[in-house]
């Protein structure tokens, strides 16, 4: 029914009495309100995928554990499985909202959702049986980059970081994030914040200068070692891994793995985590340890076909940076990165050395109803592939350090930076960096992200600097830059 016809209904009905003339007029403001609103909802097709996808969307976003599992046990039964997997998923991005259909079948949907916490936007895709009930036989869920007709307006910064103050108050004050939060314009702090408690059992509150666990953040300092060493006439890209690892012992990996192919995840080293890792995790204490342990294993695929996320390669990448330089990496990323930088705070020392101003990390226990200490799953100290801890003003100083050319030549800065291959959603990979544009404005950045810790960094082209590091489960900072990052105006 048009919004005349219903105008039309009511003029109608109301010259019957009027007492109701009064009562229409006061209720029509409201009732155009509803008719706006209800025509800007995106509409559900009619069909049983559509109206599965439905169900699924209005027991998911319950957040009731119990309406959740009476779903998947009628609909889903194989999930019913995991379902403490999906609660806490549920609690990290608190749900989905619908935006728009996308294909359409019978059998298959496919639709557009956000995440209620973040500005992420996803894909999910719901395939059901033919006949009924109309059973799931399948679901995807997968990040993508926003469309355009779902562009979030830049504002000022001063509007930006007043939802930014919001939206931190709002997530602390429901335990979704634990941190510490840098806003600067210029290599200026135009914003700070911390939130949380660096350690829950003692009531300590986490601060500015409180260290934390970097994660993949810690690759970052990888390359720009590396790309020193270049610039030095030390290290090639074109050179393979066997010319500075003579007696590397898988000579697959040594002749045919580039630098280049380790500093753009595209050598097919692939992942130290696993169970192995999990047997061993104390005993790895140096990066040569790693290489006894994984050293003879082969390629999962021809170097340069493909970009897949490596940690290994990375850590190989540590092991070349050692040889071409003489010192350990501990002792060259201090020296030539660290302290020419000004980070005073930042380092890899072993766990087991106490850290005064180190936060304890916390992430979900397997039931979703706890946090607990993430000690058990942290190895013996950060590696050339991850790890270690740091500050968000550190992280800044880092930053305009590398923006200043007082860690790399130009030349040598925008190679680091520029990205080289598609690294899915997230933009392209560059040399530990990821280089990516989203509602128009480029940055470049690494985020880092385990149990119990999360943080990000993004350096963007209009002259802001957005750090965040937290010290719970992801993706906790990660959405505080990206909220940044997406608002603030390009010039």
């Amino acid at each position: 029914m048009t919004v005349l016809r219903v105008l039309r209904l009511i003029a109608v009905v109301a010259l019957i009495h009027t007492k109701t003339i009064r009562r229409v007029l006061l209720a029509l403001p409201a009732l155009l309100i509803s008719l706006s609103v209800l025509a800007q909802q995106p509409q559900l097709p009619d069909t049983p995928a559509a109206h599965q996808f439905s169900a699924w969307l209005q027991a998911f976003n319950s957040g009731d554990r119990a309406t959740f599992l009476k779903f998947l046990e009628s609909n889903n039964p194989e999930r019913a499985a995991h379902i403490d997997d999906d609660m806490n998923f549920r609690q990290s991005t608190g749900g989905f909202d619908f935006k728009k259909s996308e294909e359409s079948t019978p059998t298959r949907f496919s639709a557009l959702v956000q995440e209620r916490n973040s500005d992420i936007v996803a894909r999910l895709v719901i395939e059901v049986e033919p006949e009924a009930p109309h059973r799931i036989t399948s679901m995807d869920l997968r990040r993508m980059p926003r469309p355009a007709d779902l562009t979030i307006q830049r504002v000022s910064e001063d509007q930006t970081l007043t939802a930014l103050k919001a939206k931190l108050q709002k997530d602390a004050a429901e335990d979704r994030f634990s941190g510490a939060v840098l806003v600067a314009k210029d290599g200026k702090p135009v914003f700070t914040g911390a939130y949380g408690l660096a350690d829950r059992e003692k009531k300590t509150p986490n601060k500015l200068n409180t260290q934390f666990r970097l994660g993949s953040m810690n690759k970052m300092f990888t390359a720009v070692a590396t790309l020193q060493l270049v610039q030095a006439g030390k290290i090639k890209l074109t050179d393979p891994v066997g010319k500075y690892l003579a007696d590397y012992p898988n000579k697959d990996l040594a002749t045919k793995v580039t630098i280049h192919h380790l500093l753009t995840h595209t050598g097919g080293t692939g992942d130290f985590f696993g169970p192995q890792y999990d047997a061993h995790r104390l005993e790895l204490r140096t990066l040569q340890d790693y290489v006894k342990l994984y050293g003879a294993r082969g390629l999962q695929f021809e170097p340069g076909s493909r970009w897949e996320y490596s940690n290994y390669g990375f850590l190989l990448l540590g092991v070349i940076i050692e040889k071409a330089s003489g010192q350990s990496y501990y002792d060259y990323v201090h020296e030539h990165i660290f302290k020419p930088a000004g980070m005073t705070l930042t380092d890899s020392l072993p766990e087991e050395q106490a850290v005064a101003g180190r936060s304890i990390g916390y992430m979900k226990s397997e039931d979703g109803k706890n946090w607990v200490s993430n000690a058990n799953t942290l190895p013996y100290r950060g590696t050339s592939a991850g790890g270690g801890y740091s500050t968000v003003e550190d992280l800044l100083r880092f930053a305009v350090a590398l923006q200043r050319h007082k860690l790399l030549d130009a030349q040598h800065t925008q190679l680091l930076t520029t990205g080289k291959v598609e690294a899915g959603p997230g933009g392209k990979y560059a040399y530990g960096f990821i280089d990516r544009t989203e509602n128009g404005l480029r940055c470049f950045g690494h985020g880092g992200g385990a149990p119990g810790m999360n943080g990000d960094l993004e350096i963007c082209q209009n002259g802001y600097v957005a750090v965040a590091l937290a010290n719970m489960d992801p993706p906790a900072a990660q959405n505080v830059t990206g909220f940044v990052t997406t608002r603030l105006l390009e010039k």
